[in-house]
């Protein structure tokens, strides 16, 4: 009895021991899972955790391509524009470039006509300053715009009237060109001398010095245009009108023979002749020095001797040129109105020289 009850103890001792150790292990089994459900609790917070910041990331780029599709978009609608803006400046100036020329009031005359010389100008006249001897005439007493011969006019008058030649005059806003819009380096509030205004229109064609020395005549414009108006008539130049003193207005007409007249006129005083023949000539503008050239070319070929001349273009009247020069001896008197092309009037003053040259080689070398 004693040893079965030793046993049955025995037995459930060592029943208790394989529960115990049974439990151990379930009890182990069950606690090592929890790491890893805490590892992967972990690693998704962290994996929730990276996946904001990946979205920020995706948010700023996404915010950053909205300014710079915009930035993008604004480039190509400005570079349209520019595009559209060379397009449009591009075809308007093809149809500047392939726009026929305005004719002038000699073309629309149909004073371009064939001639001996072959010259280039509607109208021209060349006579001997001694004696008057006309040695070659076209179209001579046609009236037709002078452009800006018409300084020589108005540099004649201000030399007869005597007016102060050291005295100050100022460019101001009535010196504004309204006629044909032109511009100049002779700004307004620009403070010149009387001589240097005269210097400027004859040599350079100023067109401000021009109407400066009109408006400080006594009288003002009005009397001063009835001047020039008055010296025409004086000196027997009854095809010819003024309107204003620079020649910008194409209402400033006259004919080939009338201007020979006031080129002997204009000859006889030394400062029209120096003034209107210089190369060049510097003024104080505004504080600054500025040189200003001769608007013909011919005064710097050592070639020619040249002892009065002006220039004018407006496109009503073409090119036109007066001039007095030394041809082997003999004083000639030249004008040429309504000329072709930029240089056609220097062209034809050389063509005619040529000619004059060639007529007293013929003539056994006598100048008379």
């Amino acid at each position: 009895m004693f040893l079965l009850k030793r046993q049955r103890t025995m037995r459930q001792w060592m029943t208790g021991i394989a529960l115990g150790i049974a439990g151990c292990a379930i009890s182990a089994a069950l606690i090592v899972p929890a790491p890893a459900v805490a590892q992967s609790a972990s690693t998704s917070s962290k994996s929730a955790k990276s996946s904001k910041p990946a979205a920020k990331p995706a948010a700023r780029k996404q915010s950053a391509t909205a300014p710079r599709k915009t930035q993008q978009a604004s480039r190509s609608i400005r570079t349209q524009r520019v595009v559209a803006g060379k397009n449009r400046r591009g075809a308007r100036a093809q149809r500047v470039a392939y726009a026929p020329p305005r004719p002038s009031i000699g073309q629309l005359q149909g004073l371009r006509t064939d001639d001996p010389l072959d010259l280039h100008s509607s109208v021209a006249l060349i006579t001997d300053q001694a004696t008057g001897e006309v040695l070659f005439a076209k179209n001579d007493r046609a009236v037709l715009p002078i452009a800006s011969i018409t300084k020589l006019m108005t540099s004649l008058l201000v030399v007869e009237a005597r007016q102060p030649m050291d005295e100050i005059l100022t460019i101001s806003d009535q010196e504004i060109d309204t006629e044909k819009g032109t511009s100049s380096r002779l700004r307004i509030g620009a403070q010149l001398s009387r001589a240097d205004a005269m210097h400027l229109a004859l040599m350079n064609s100023e067109n401000r010095a021009a109407h400066v020395l009109g408006r400080s005549y006594p009288g003002g414009l009005p009397a001063f245009i009835e001047a020039m108006n008055a010296k025409a008539a004086l000196l027997g130049m009854t095809q010819t009108r003024f309107v204003d003193p620079t020649g910008l207005s194409p209402k400033n007409v006259s004919s080939a023979r009338d201007l020979t007249l006031l080129m002997k006129a204009a000859y006889q005083h030394p400062e029209l002749r120096e003034y209107s023949t210089s190369p060049s000539y510097a003024v104080a503008v505004l504080g600054r020095n500025t040189q200003f050239g001769n608007t013909n070319r011919l005064v710097h070929n050592p070639e020619w001797q040249i002892g009065l001349q002006k220039t004018g273009y407006i496109s009503e009247a073409g090119k036109c040129l007066v001039m007095q020069a030394l041809v082997q001896g003999r004083q000639v008197l030249m004008v040429f109105l309504d000329s072709t092309g930029k240089y056609s009037r220097l062209g034809d003053a050389q063509r005619v020289r040529t000619w004059l040259e060639s007529r007293n080689t013929a003539a056994g070398g006598t100048t008379s």
